[in-house]
């Protein structure tokens, strides 16, 4: 029993390219990217980096760039003021899982998830979101306060 449940666990991760690791590190030390789009390439069983958004882009290009009917992971740094006018920025990891996505990609992404986002050191707050209310710019902004 035990052998089968390891099988399964293996079954469902799937590798890391260096270049998801290396452009995370980028976004969270140097700010060179405002988000990260990531998507699971099933044939190579690996996460791949599908886009990288620009420091200008806004979270309207961002929330864009996410295909309606497909999953991804994403990474968004999201600065903000507080009550006290400081400027700060937290490093959000999305995980996007929209209903009309297929139930094989959805079960691919969602078992694959934790691991991947292990990966990226410096994650401050997580959602999931299976539509864009779920992450609009409102909740943003109240889970980064």
């Amino acid at each position: 029993m035990v052998f089968l449940q390891l099988q399964a666990n293996a079954a469902s991760g799937m590798a890391v390219h260096d270049d998801c690791k290396l452009k995370f590190l980028e976004l969270k030390a140097k700010r060179t990217y405002r988000f990260i789009v990531y998507k699971i390439e099933e044939k190579q069983k690996q996460v791949i980096v599908e886009k990288l958004g620009e420091p200008a882009e806004s979270y309207e290009d961002f929330s864009a760039s996410l295909p309606a009917d497909e999953c991804r992971y994403c990474v968004y740094d999201f600065d903000f003021v507080t009550a006290e006018n400081c400027q700060k920025s937290k490093i959000f990891f999305i995980a996007w899982s929209p209903d009309t996505a297929r139930v094989r990609s959805k079960m691919i992404y969602a078992s694959s998830k934790d691991r991947f986002k292990r990966e990226l050191d410096g994650i401050q707050v997580e959602l999931q979101a299976t539509d864009p209310t779920e992450m609009g710019l409102d909740v943003i902004k109240s889970r980064a306060c």
